[in-house]
């Protein structure tokens, strides 16, 4: 699947998932949904990887990075589903694609595309209700946790070449949230109703999407993955009024709108300094792994 679909699809995924949780809150709250969603991610994607813990220092502290990033991510997203409506959660939570978007580009096109994704931003969070400021600020930490997690998650990718890295990430994570979430629904997270609901929400929004932008983050670069990414306020708003039945006036579609241009014209505009080097074969990209394995060896043991 080429790189733009595995995002969307992770993208598609997170959403879904998000309109799902909906419908636990009542029984666990947010932190109870975090913990069951990553908890059961981490055995499917552990039993999957079996990830081990044969690291070294480095890797182990860019997986324990990217876990710790998308557990505060997850408690402060879904603190602000549970306060505003999913389109406006969404829109905040993309302040941290969009900063990479705009901060990491080179070209005066690109800046443009986040630009008018800016104001797509700006026309879908005027929802003509009062937002609460509380779950404002909860979005915005996820978007900062979400920008933090695309570099992070790039360096992971890069070091370790298949979901291994992944499966320790997320273990990592849910056993963060686990505190919090027995705190706020206690027994009630055993609950065979919530754990089978809760099993869905896992693969819809953990297990499938991790997976998928994980190795979209493999062929693109971040500034790349996160203007693609800018589609979720556009998903968020569809799934709301379709899911959960919360509409939105002209303005705000028209905001959607202009975050979905700004995603397909950045998707199509072609990079003419990364499509002029070609790409290694694994044959050669092995080979380099293992020329930098004996630098790393020689250095080790030099004085």
């Amino acid at each position: 699947m080429p790189a733009p679909g595995l995002v969307m699809g992770g993208v598609l995924g997170l959403q879904c998932g998000a309109a799902l949780t909906t419908r636990l809150y009542p029984a666990v709250g947010p932190a109870g949904v975090v913990t069951l969603r990553l908890c059961i991610a981490a055995v499917i994607l552990t039993a999957l990887w079996r990830p081990g813990l044969r690291w070294d220092r480095n890797t182990l502290g860019i997986a324990a990075t990217a876990g710790t990033l998308l557990t505060v991510h997850h408690l402060s997203y879904y603190e602000a589903v549970d306060r505003l409506p999913l389109g406006a959660a969404t829109t905040m939570e993309f302040l941290g694609p969009f900063a990479i978007a705009l901060f990491g580009s080179r070209r005066t096109i690109d800046l443009l595309w986040a630009c008018l994704a800016a104001a797509g931003v700006v026309l879908l969070s005027h929802s003509g209700i009062p937002l609460d400021a509380a779950g404002l600020a909860c979005g915005a930490l996820a978007g900062c946790c979400w920008g933090g997690y695309i570099l992070v998650g790039k360096r992971l990718a890069e070091r370790v070449p298949d979901g291994r890295g992944l499966a320790l990430a997320v273990a990592w994570g849910s056993l963060l949230s686990l505190p919090y979430g027995i705190a706020q629904a206690g027994t009630e997270l055993l609950a065979p109703a919530t754990l089978a609901l809760a099993a869905v929400v896992a693969v819809f929004s953990s297990v499938l999407p991790y997976t998928f932008h994980l190795e979209a983050l493999r062929r693109l670069p971040p500034r790349a993955f996160g203007v693609l990414t800018s589609l979720e306020p556009a998903v968020g708003a569809l799934l709301g009024l379709l899911v959960l039945g919360q509409h939105l006036a002209v303005p705000q579609w028209s905001g959607v709108l202009a975050v979905a241009l700004a995603s397909i014209g950045a998707t199509r505009t072609p990079n003419r300094a990364a499509e002029s080097v070609p790409e290694s074969t694994p044959e050669e990209e092995g080979a380099a792994r293992e020329q930098a394995s004996a630098r790393v060896t020689k250095s080790a043991g030099s004085p």
